[in-house]
């Protein structure tokens, strides 16, 4: 088997707002970085506003660090999928230990059941293995994390025997075979216009 290797990175055109308000932003700063910025800052300000009123000289850092730290770290290129951002990995993967996903059961033809899904355990516990060996929080982790795939009793049905047996058709076979659809064939033909066969 030929494998082949990729020499070149994968072209990244990404847009760069040079001018900001009048100031002059040198190189300039990519946009996707701009915006996700600026929605971070409103989002997350706007609820500290809500919620604790204009911030102090003590709490001004608890307004403006957090923003900035997810879109310094956010806005890398991702480590598994060089084409994403590290947010969209972060994401991907709070959704997966949160919710699981749905696996593909015969090319997507039929729905996979509950039982189907990757559960608790399989989701959590590589990332949980400091803890669960802990003494204090252990046995409440083991818990969370419900019974261990080994142990649980199996959820599927027995496993289904196929006897497929193959035949071989020799030409005579497939011509009589082909001559009696042709032979049906006229037949419906004849009736469907009204002309005895």
């Amino acid at each position: 088997m030929r494998t082949g290797h990729t020499y070149t990175d994968h072209f990244q055109l990404e847009t760069r707002q040079h001018e900001l308000l009048g100031l002059d932003l040198g190189e300039g700063i990519s946009r996707r970085v701009l915006v996700l910025g600026a929605v971070l800052y409103v989002l997350w300000d706007g609820a500290l506003l809500l919620l604790f009123g204009v911030p102090s000289k003590a709490s001004v850092t608890a307004y403006l660090l957090p923003p900035g730290l997810v879109v310094a770290y956010g806005a890398r290129p991702c480590g598994r999928v060089p084409r994403r951002l590290a947010l969209t990995g972060w994401a991907v993967t709070a959704r997966y230990l949160v919710v699981g996903h749905r696996p593909v059961v015969c090319g997507g033809r039929r729905a996979a059941t509950r039982a189907e899904w990757i559960g608790r355990r399989g989701r959590w516990a590589p990332r949980l293995t400091l803890l669960t060996g802990s003494s204090v929080l252990g046995p409440v982790v083991e818990r969370w994390l419900g019974p261990d795939a080994d142990t649980a009793p199996a959820r599927a049905g027995a496993p289904v025997r196929i006897g497929a047996r193959p035949r071989l058709y020799g030409p005579d076979a497939v011509a009589r075979a082909h001559g009696r659809r042709t032979a049906r064939t006229n037949a419906r033909r004849a009736r469907t216009q009204g002309v005895p066969a």
